[in-house]
């Protein structure tokens, strides 16, 4: 059976009554709850403040000190996702001018799967990323600058679509572009290949999505190899 529902004030009363944790103003506690909810103040940030074997609050640790944490991490995730931000315009930038220089502009270069490294292992990823870029610049769109180039120019380039793009997209897109795009984007930043630009890229993908939906950044873990870089 799952968890049961409790009310506000059930929920303090549990923190206090069974997990021993310090609540010096209720009214502010009850108040907090509502506006953060108990599985993303309590539930994310309780293990750093609990004894393992009892599941209990450390003597002493109080309500404020949890919500102090919440907000460090809300913070941490704020600066985060600014420079992440920076980085996601430079790679869309740098990819829509070496995918069109090399393709041209016409959206037809980007749906074609033979403009990508189309190894047999790789097939499947790259027709399943060519359907999502079509669905980007498919009618009906919520993004009026692309309703604004299918009107009027029936064609969509690369550097209009890139900005309706997820950076997961851009990852894929720039995993199986082919080598010498990779090359030259790769040069854009100082000592770092190609290969150790595609590894970087899909961890600072995978942080972005933990900052953009408010998850915990402060617990997150890597999966890539982080490259060895100088």
């Amino acid at each position: 059976m799952g968890k049961a529902f409790f009310t506000y004030e059930q929920q303090l009363y549990k923190l206090q009554s069974e997990k021993e944790l310090t609540i010096s103003d209720p009214s502010y506690a009850l108040k907090t709850l509502e506006k953060l909810s108990y599985y993303s103040l309590i539930g994310g940030y309780k293990d750093l403040f609990k004894h393992p074997a009892s599941k209990k609050y450390l003597r002493g640790v109080t309500f404020e000190e949890l919500v102090a944490f919440y907000k460090f991490d809300e913070e941490l995730r704020t600066l985060f996702l600014k420079y992440i931000l920076h980085v996601e315009r430079h790679i869309k930038s740098m990819l829509s001018y070496h995918f069109c220089e090399k393709y041209g502009e016409n959206q037809s270069a980007y749906l074609d799967i033979n403009n990508y490294n189309l190894k047999h292992k790789n097939k499947n990823d790259i027709y399943r990323l060519v359907r999502a870029l079509n669905d980007t610049i498919s009618l009906p769109t919520h993004y009026a600058y692309i309703k604004h180039h299918i009107n009027t120019y029936s064609n969509v380039p690369l550097w209009v679509a890139m900005n309706a793009l997820t950076f997961g997209q851009v990852s894929k897109m720039y995993q199986y572009s082919t080598s010498d795009i990779r090359t030259k984007i790769s040069t854009n930043f100082n000592n770092i290949s190609e290969k150790q630009l595609h590894q970087l890229i899909r961890i600072i993908a995978s942080c972005r999505n933990v900052c953009a939906h408010g998850e915990r950044l402060y617990s997150f873990h890597v999966k890539e190899n982080i490259p060895n870089m100088p």
